[in-house]
């Protein structure tokens, strides 16, 4: 049996809130980084700056938006592949780099099955068809109209192969129209063009469109899913104008590298989780046109399994070959 002194009890007790102190410091410090795959300005970007800001105190710790554009999110993809697995680097995005581009792309440099951990899932979306202010359509039945007495048009898209592309081209084949797509490096610049009344029209998410919306600046005249957007009481679906097979929903979620402890995914899981407990932050998120809610690791993984395997029969049902 050990015996403590008093001196010695006390140094012991000294020790142990400065191991207490020394390990809160060294979380305090501790800098995570929430990868984006678009550049700033379009709404992944916003959405996740708004996470990151409200993660920093459940989880002790700095956390940053670092944008690695590029290739539809390829860039950052490969970047959360080759980051370490321990919590400190992580990739916020929705379905087009995890369950669309590795389909569309022979060597995308990642495989999300193998190379990644579902941390959270947190909202869905919807995508939809908008026109620009120069455009004389007030309804998606007036943009086919005016493209039928125009000849042509084309339509922007925030990255190459993705569903609004994919949209664009089923559209066209449905409607008879000649559309080309015209693929951007997301939805920023892609948003700057259409005010700018470069191109007549776009397909993106809400987010993406909903502010621009509410300023009468583009016109959303159109969106995919099962039933009307309660933002957007006044926008028909797809299936309404008669274009279905688009009611599954895209999700938005956050990956952490393959191999990344449970623990710490856990951790980072149950912070997401009290972050959409707060009242402004699922205002926020709704306003930009976002369905709310949290998805445990598993629940994001299924989610991605099972809008993957609806894609994957679109696509080869599109006949489109991987490039």
């Amino acid at each position: 049996m050990t015996f403590f002194t008093p001196t010695r009890r006390r140094l012991v007790q000294a020790l142990a809130a400065s191991s207490l102190l020394l390990g809160s410091l060294a979380q305090a410090d501790t800098t995570i980084k929430l990868m984006v795959g678009f550049p700033p300005g379009g709404g992944t970007d916003a959405i996740a700056r708004l996470l990151a800001d409200k993660l920093k105190e459940p989880l002790g710790a700095n956390v940053i938006v670092e944008n690695k554009a590029g290739a539809g999110g390829q860039i950052a993809a490969q970047a959360l592949k080759a980051a370490p697995a321990d919590g400190t680097v992580l990739f916020l995005s929705h379905d087009h780099t995890i369950s669309i581009l590795p389909q569309v792309v022979k060597n995308p440099g990642f495989n999300p099955a193998q190379d990644f951990a579902p941390v959270a899932g947190f909202a869905t979306f919807v995508n939809g068809l908008a026109v620009s202010g120069g455009t004389p359509a007030k309804s998606f039945n007036e943009y086919v109209a005016w493209v039928k007495t125009k000849g042509k048009d084309t339509v922007g898209v925030p990255a190459p192969a993705s569903v609004p592309e994919f949209l664009v081209k089923v559209i066209g084949e449905k409607y008879k129209l000649d559309l080309a797509a015209a693929p951007y490096r997301g939805s920023a610049p892609m948003m700057a063009d259409m005010l700018g009344n470069q191109i007549a029209a776009g397909v993106a998410s809400v987010p993406d469109f909903i502010e621009n919306h509410k300023a009468g600046k583009v016109r959303m005249v159109a969106l995919l899913g099962k039933d009307r957007q309660a933002l957007l009481p006044d926008v028909p679906t797809f299936a309404e104008l008669g274009l279905s097979g688009f009611e599954d929903l895209p999700y938005y979620g956050i990956f952490a590298p393959a191999g990344t402890p449970k623990a710490v995914i856990d951790r980072t899981s149950d912070a997401v989780a009290k972050v959409l407990a707060q009242a402004d932050v699922k205002e926020r998120l709704t306003a930009m046109g976002l369905t709310v809610g949290h998805m445990t690791p598993q629940q994001l993984g299924n989610r991605e399994k099972a809008y993957t395997a609806t894609w994957a029969r679109i696509i080869k049902a599109s006949g489109f070959q991987a490039q």
